[in-house]
């Protein structure tokens, strides 16, 4: 009987100190969003001489992808081009700029600075606002 209880004892402990270093371990480390491009070759894409792109990286199986490419389309003017990047279309884009995540809407200068981004849904007036902040207007 002291065998059995002695063995009982062990595996109770066996288990709490089990339970107590699975505690210990520290949490996996967060991964990244995606790879959002600092530089764009201007010539890659269409009215390289505008002085605004909007780059709108997509998928044809993206859910949210054509909300974000129609709020990009509506800001078209002779000072803004805007562009639709689908992956299986254009992978090379996407391969040549690293690009993992979608929708991914771009703003880039003449020079093809990007000056800012947005990964995933936009909200109504967010890529608008700052379009018209970058363009003056």
């Amino acid at each position: 009987m002291t065998r059995i209880l002695i063995a009982i004892a062990l595996v109770v402990g066996s288990v709490a100190l089990a339970a107590i270093i699975q505690r210990r371990r520290p949490d996996a480390p967060t991964q990244g969003r995606g790879h959002v491009p600092d530089q764009l070759d201007r010539a890659d894409f269409d009215r390289p001489d505008a002085p605004l792109a909007v780059i709108v990286f997509t998928s044809a199986t993206c859910a949210t992808c054509s909300a974000v490419w129609r709020r990009a389309l509506a800001l078209v003017d002779s000072r803004i081009v805007a562009q639709e990047v689908e992956a299986g279309a254009d992978a090379a884009l996407h391969e040549r700029y690293e690009i993992d995540a979608v929708p991914l809407a771009v703003v880039a200068d003449a020079s093809g600075v990007v000056r800012a981004s947005f990964l995933g849904p936009i909200s109504d007036h967010e890529l608008e606002a700052v379009v018209s902040r970058l363009a003056g207007s």
